[in-house]
């Protein structure tokens, strides 16, 4: 698939990866949906993607939101067309800072998975369907190192990116011809990483920018095998090889 035909869907849109990746996919050529809670961060996020040329527009959902599952699908199909790219980028650490397990309230463990886990079930179940019909199709999980490393007090968040990881690895076994894919972006200068570790020296954290490029470039290459995981340090080795 090239980028100037490509419609997307990304969440967790208004800022951080989410945003950075619309930009780049966006700048070169593929019309984007960009998803998120606060509407005024997304549009404003979309507004400044199409002043600089790009075609984006804003949908104010909350994906942990059951009701909103079917909105979403329904409101980018409608936007941009059948949908070519869908990545699962809204995220949640739940409470900060975050608590060791044996003080997690199940109540806040339940909210992240809504967020990290069930909500990217529900919408993948909507829009694969879809990319199966047409034998066409990606869906990217943005996933962490928390998936794979046990890290003490990042409990909730670990499990939910490791159950995504795997929901991922299921689906490509399920729905061949639809490729599924995760990808861990390493440290990021975001407001998440900020909130979870607000000691971090930004300086030694990669941009959101370089990343988004990196996962662009995933997109576009047609050898990776559906229900690979792949770390953006990876894809950099990659791209310098090539």
């Amino acid at each position: 698939m090239t980028d100037d035909n490509l419609s997307v869907l990304i969440t967790g849109a208004s800022r951080g990866l989410g945003r950075a990746l619309a930009e780049e996919l966006a700048g070169k050529g593929a019309r984007v949906v960009l998803v998120a809670r606060g509407r005024d961060e997304v549009e404003r996020a979309a507004h400044e993607i199409r002043a600089s040329g790009g075609e984006a527009h804003a949908l104010a959902y909350d994906v942990a939101d059951k009701e909103a599952a079917h909105k979403i699908a329904g409101a980018a199909a409608a936007l941009v067309g059948p949908i070519d790219l869908l990545v699962h980028n809204a995220s949640t650490l739940g409470p900060v800072p975050m608590p060791t397990l044996l003080d997690t309230a199940c109540e806040d463990l339940a909210a992240v998975l809504e967020t990290n886990l069930v909500g990217p079930f529900r919408l993948t179940k909507i829009i694969a369907g879809s990319m199966l019909l047409r034998q066409r199709g990606t869906v990217l999980f943005v996933s962490s190192d928390a998936a794979v490393e046990a890290y003490a007090g990042w409990g909730a968040y670990s499990v939910s990116k490791a159950a995504a990881d795997h929901l991922a690895r299921v689906f490509a076994a399920e729905l061949p011809g639809v490729r599924f894919v995760s990808v861990d972006p390493g440290e990021m200068d975001t407001q998440m990483h900020a909130a979870a570790l607000p000691n971090a020296d930004p300086a030694t954290l990669a941009r959101p920018a370089d990343v988004a490029r990196l996962i662009a470039s995933l997109v576009r290459r047609d050898n990776i095998e559906s229900g690979a995981r792949l770390t953006a340090s990876a894809l950099a080795r990659h791209g310098r090889a090539a």
